[in-house]
This record gives C-alpha cells, structure tokens and sequence, in this order.
C-alpha cells in the first residue's frame, strides 16, 4: 500500500502543463523526454524517481524508457546538487594537460570527492568524459554556462571563488 507522500504527485500542475506544452511540437510523446527531464531538473535541481515515473505517465511510456534517456545524458542528478555544478573534463586532451590533478585539487580545495555537494550546498563537482572544449584544455563548465580553461592550480582557485561568490561575469581564464 502507497504512503499518503507517495500518493501525493511529486509534479505540480504547472510543470505538467510545461511538459505538456511540449507535445504538439515534437513527432511523437516520447520525443518529448528531454525537454521533460530538462524542466523537472530545472525545478528541483535533480530528477528524483518519483517525477520519472511522473513524466512517463505524461508521456504514455515507461518510467526505464525516461531512465534510459535520463542515464544516456549523464546531466539529470537523481539527488539535489549543489547551486552551482562544475564538470572538469578529463578527455584525452585535457588529461594530457594536467585535468586529473586539477580535479584531484578542486575537490580537496571544496573538501568532497568528484560526485559531491560542498557541505554549503554551493558546488557540485564532478567529471565529465568530454566537455567539446579542447582549444582550452584543461577545461572546466559551469551548469550557469562558464567556460573555465586553460587552468592550473591557481585558475582552479580563482574558478572555486568565483562561483562560490556567484560571479557570473568570470569564466575563460
């Protein structure tokens, strides 16, 4: 038997109306799943279970089939990040420049592991397998859309203080 919290819908109206507002411009329902995972993550910073099956109902497919496209893209957190999310990317470009111990540094600096929030909730960092982004390897985004590269040490310190202070003007290097 489902709890009252499980009863209750996870999706306000307002955001089924989003995700409904969708349809009518893609070939087919399914076809609506990104855009759907992108407004629910825009709500709640993540996409719990929960808004999946949510969505698949909206969508008249299967809570694995908004998984499969969930886990595809890799930006869908199923737990709340941080306000700011950082990826460092560690392709081959960039872990020829020196992108692994920079990860390694960020992480210390904030105190967490890649994969982890900031005890503030501030920064989420993490990796990412490639950023497209090599002329500035190596390379870090912001989910706010900054681009921080070439970086060192010193380049991941400023990007951490940055972000931490909601500078949004920095980014390049």
């Amino acid at each position: 038997m489902a709890t009252a919290a499980e009863q209750t819908p996870m999706l306000t109206e307002q955001i089924r109306e989003k995700i409904r507002a969708y349809i009518p411009r893609y070939p087919s329902k399914r076809a609506v799943t990104l855009p759907a995972l992108h407004i629910v993550h825009e709500h709640f910073r993540c996409v719990p279970f929960r808004a999946m099956k949510e969505i698949a109902e909206i969508l008249e497919i299967t809570a694995a089939e908004v998984h499969d496209t969930m886990s595809f893209y890799g930006f869908f957190p199923q737990a709340p990040i941080g306000e700011t999310r950082i990826w460092m990317c560690r392709s081959i470009s960039c872990m020829l420049t020196g992108g692994e111990p920079l990860l390694e540094h960020a992480c210390k600096r904030l105190g967490v592991h890649s994969g982890e929030t900031t005890s503030d909730n501030k920064i989420t960092i993490e990796f990412a397998e490639c950023l497209g982004i090599c002329d500035f390897a190596p390379a870090a985004l912001a989910d706010d859309g900054r681009i921080f590269g070439p970086l060192d040490e010193a380049k991941v310190d400023a990007m951490i203080e940055d972000v931490r202070a909601g500078r949004q003007e920095q980014g390049l290097a």
